[in-house]
C-alpha cells in the first residue's frame, strides 16, 4: 500500500483528526489530532488492509519556533509471524503527534506496541512528552530528581548535579549556552 492510499484510508475513516499528509520527500507522514491518536493507532494496527504490527521507533522533536512538542512513530506491516524478520515488509508509513508544549500530553500506545514502552519512556525523560495510560511513565536515562529535559532546544545544561561539577565534551568546567 502507497503513502497515498493509506492517507486516504486514514482520511476517509478519521476525517479531520487527520490534521495534515505530508507525502513528498523519503519520510511521508501524516499529522494526526492527539486526542484521536489512540484509536487511529489502533486502526493502522488492526485493519487488514493496514496490519502495522511493527512500531519500529518513536521520535520526540522540539518545535521550538511553534511551541509545540511531538513524536513521530515509524512503523511497518511485516507478513508472518516472525517479527524478527524485518525485510521485507508489506509497506512502512509514520505518524506525527505534535501538542503544546505547555501541556505535552499524547495517548500511550504502548498497550498496543510493546516497544513503545521504552521509547515512551524516553521520550518523557528527554523532552517532557507525558503519554497519558503509559504504565510506567517514569524517567529511563537521567536520575529520578534531575531538572529539565536535557533534548529540549531550550534547555539549560546545569553547571553541576548534586556537587559534582558539569563537563561538557570539550571537557569545559563552565559550559556557556
Amino acid at each position: 500500500m502507497t503513502p497515498e492510499e493509506i492517507c486516504k484510508l486514514l482520511r476517509d475513516e478519521f476525517g479531520d483528526a487527520i490534521e495534515d499528509t505530508v507525502l513528498e520527500g523519503a519520510h511521508p507522514y501524516a499529522l494526526v489530532a492527539a486526542g484521536r491518536w489512540g484509536e487511529v493507532a489502533r486502526f493502522l494496527r488492526d485493519d487488514p488492509r493496514l496490519n502495522f504490527n511493527l512500531l519500529n521507533c518513536i521520535s520526540s522533536i522540539d518545535l521550538l519556533a511553534e511551541n509545540r512538542l511531538g513524536c513521530v512513530y515509524d512503523m511497518c506491516a511485516i507478513d508472518g509471524e516472525d517479527l524478527t524478520e524485518l525485510l521485507p515488509w508489506r509497506h512502512a508509513f509514520a505518524v506525527r503527534v505534535v501538542v503544546d508544549r505547555d501541556n505535552p500530553v499524547i495517548p500511550s500506545v504502548a498497550a498496543l506496541w510493546p516497544t513503545a514502552d521504552w521509547h515512551e519512556r524516553e521520550a518523557f525523560d528527554m523532552m517532557g512528552i507525558v503519554f497519558e495510560g503509559h504504565p510506567d511513565l517514569r524517567r529511563i536515562l537521567c536520575p529520578e530528581d534531575w531538572v529539565g529535559y536535557p533534548l529540549r532546544k531550550d534547555y539549560k545544561f546545569p553547571t553541576e548535579y548534586h556537587g559534582i561539577a558539569a563537563t561538557t565534551e570539550y571537557e569545559l568546567n563552565s559550559p556557556v549556552h
